[in-house]
């Protein structure tokens, strides 16, 4: 199963200046939920906004660059490399970006599934996600949370399955 995994807001904002535009402690407590002791796939420069791999989880960074190397997370130089790593390291792999990894990913329609945090609310931003073609995905399942003291904004964790023929 290889899933998107993406916070979004309502016109698909992603970032700015390589870093999140809002702070929401659920979804990353979510993220590292969904994600711990599975292989995350990203981008060079979302891993240089990480910093470091993340604990409990095999990391494969996507670079044009054949010098790059990056202490403990292997490295591919295209995302469908990064899937053929992934599969002999995992059967739960997630894509967790950047813009131009999730807009491969999906134009090439290689995700199983999208797991989406959706903020209800509109960011100035300088990357964005790609629309979600309800051709192709069913969505199978939404939770909607208010704020509260910890999270700022109205959000949903809502999970697409890719529609079968």
């Amino acid at each position: 199963m290889i899933t998107v995994i993406a916070a979004i807001a309502k016109n698909n904002e992603l970032g700015r200046n390589n870093d999140l535009i809002w702070h929401l402690p659920a979804d990353l407590k979510r993220f590292k939920k969904v994600t711990t002791g599975h292989t995350i796939i990203m981008g060079r420069n979302t891993y240089n906004s990480i910093g470091r791999p993340l604990p409990n989880r095999t990391t494969i960074i996507v670079t044009r660059n054949k010098e790059y190397q990056q202490a403990g997370c292997l490295i591919a130089h295209s995302l469908e490399d990064a899937l053929l790593l992934a599969k002999k390291e995992d059967k739960q792999i997630f894509i967790i970006g950047g813009a131009q990894i999730y807009d491969y990913a999906l134009k090439h329609q290689l995700a199983d599934a999208l797991d989406i945090t959706f903020v209800h609310e509109t960011f100035e931003a300088e990357v964005y996600f790609p629309k979600i073609d309800s051709m192709i995905w069913k969505k199978v399942a939404q939770e909607d949370f208010e704020p509260d003291e910890k999270n700022g904004y109205r959000y949903s964790f809502i999970k697409y399955l890719k529609k079968t023929n």
